[in-house]
């Protein structure tokens, strides 16, 4: 007796197209607003076209609005692309926020101690290589035990986010500002040493021209340098790796410095940037919102632009949703939530298509 192949096969796709990717994920996000507007209108009872309105309203409704998304975006944007390089390498780096509180700390520093005493485009220039230099040390220490001893990068780089936060809060305890209030308050608010210049009367175009200057540079040196094919074999067998004549231990931390630096800089351009503060929640959760960015893009730091923005968008509208509607602003998160859940969906069918069994065809 025969018998039957199933009606529905999955079969793994051996290429797909650009355009397909942006397809298939255009119909998980509107697969996605459906069930949303589902849910807005079971628990709320409130008109899904109203609350998507607000949505947009608090996110970009205003000049003031769009440039905080933007600014926003690029910062979640390049610390993406700061963890891309160490995944790709099959180095699982969940110490970003750690990288990032190190990097504002040093910017901190020297607004700080250096404020005044240096032209404020060499106070900058300083900020940004000592962030660079903070989180490419933060990077480097787990990456030499993991080279040296093959030890547990995940918990290893976890843990040192912990100790970055005590640093930070070490360090707020001698610039209190006013003393006792254990906040280091808005530092250099009346002189503005150490704030990024504004270009054509906005303040954060210099920080969406570094971040997309990093940005294009990494997508050039993950595809088309030696050093990133290096770090795609180890990521694919370190023994293989090992066998082509590749120093594997080189590669390990050459590629956590990267990471670690680009993470760091992050935190510059966070403390000069935009809030010129410094707090244990500076990176406020980036450094996590950052993994699922990098994975969902499948790693190409030009799509992590749009995702970004997306997850960007959602979290602002989150303010106006609950100043509108009285709702709680995790009532966003969990819209959020579902957008993510259908988009993550979305990769089966980039990685396997469905096939139907032919008329006739059996086993």
């Amino acid at each position: 007796m025969q018998n039957k192949e199933p009606l529905f096969r999955m079969t793994k796709r051996s290429q797909i197209s650009f355009g397909m990717i942006v397809l298939i994920h255009l119909i998980a996000l509107v697969l996605a607003l459906i069930v949303c507007a589902v849910v807005i209108v079971l628990i709320t009872h409130v008109n899904p076209l109203g609350v998507y309105s607000a949505i947009y309203e608090g996110a970009v409704g205003n000049s003031r609005r769009f440039w905080v998304t933007v600014r926003e975006t690029v910062v979640l944007l390049l610390i993406a692309v700061g963890l891309t390089p160490a995944f790709r390498m099959r180095f699982w780096n969940v110490g970003a926020e750690g990288q990032i509180l190190m990097g504002g700390m040093i910017s901190a520093a020297l607004m700080i101690y250096c404020g005044g005493k240096l032209p404020n485009f060499l106070l900058i220039l300083a900020m940004l290589l000592g962030s660079i230099l903070a989180g490419m040390i933060w990077g480097l220490i787990p990456a030499y035990f993991k080279a040296k001893y093959n030890t547990n990068e995940t918990l290893f780089t976890l843990m040192m986010n912990y100790v970055a936060m005590q640093l930070v809060n070490y360090a707020i305890c001698f610039w209190e500002n006013p003393k006792g209030s254990n906040t280091v308050g808005i530092i250099n608010k009346k002189t503005n040493y150490g704030w990024f210049p504004s270009i054509a009367g906005n303040p954060y175009i210099l920080n969406v021209l570094i971040v997309l200057a990093v940005t294009l540079l990494m997508s050039w040196y993950l595809r088309r340098s030696k050093q990133g094919f290096e770090i795609a074999v180890v990521g694919s067998s370190q023994n293989t790796a090992r066998y082509a004549g590749i120093n594997v231990k080189r590669v390990i931390l050459r590629t956590m410095a990267i990471s670690g630096a680009i993470c760091g800089l992050a935190g510059s351009i966070i403390v000069g940037g935009s809030s010129h503060t410094l707090s244990t929640s500076t990176a406020n959760g980036r450094g996590f919102t950052a993994i699922i960015v990098a994975w969902m893009s499948g790693f190409n730091p030009l799509f992590m632009l749009i995702i970004s923005g997306l997850l960007i968008f959602m979290q602002q509208g989150a303010i106006q949703i609950a100043t509108q509607f009285k709702l709680n602003e995790s009532f966003s998160d969990i819209i959020t939530g579902i957008i993510l859940f259908f988009l993550i969906g979305c990769e089966f069918f980039i990685r396997y298509k469905v096939e139907i069994r032919k008329k006739g065809e059996e086993a």
